[in-house]
């Protein structure tokens, strides 16, 4: 098996920071070896309709499933899961094994 993507959609609750919560996870993502890439964004484009609500966009890659399972056992991570938690509104996770049709490229 290739690398596994680890992908959450998310609205976050009105009072939070967001430029906070995403240092907290740039953070995590470096200091993590088993995250292999990490990339994030906030919807500027999609139709109300179309986002129903959700707001921003996370991806974690990963060299494999069990270099997730790792991830997600690491006691940074279990630590900032509780800060991360608290911040969401609503969220949708999604935990895959990619299937590369055609591969991001430099």
């Amino acid at each position: 098996m290739g690398e596994f993507t680890h992908l959450v959609v998310v609205k976050f609750k009105e009072e939070v920071v967001v430029d906070d919560i995403m240092k907290g996870l740039e953070k995590l993502a470096t200091e993590i070896d088993s995250v292999k890439s990490f990339v994030w964004g906030k919807d500027i484009e999609s139709m109300e309709m179309l986002r129903q609500g959700f707001t921003h966009a996370l991806m974690m890659t990963f060299g494999t499933k069990d270099d997730f399972t790792a991830f997600q056992a690491h006691p940074n991570h279990v630590e900032f899961s509780a800060t991360f938690s608290a911040a969401i509104e609503k969220i949708v996770l999604l935990d895959f094994p990619v299937t590369a049709v055609k591969p991001i490229t430099a």
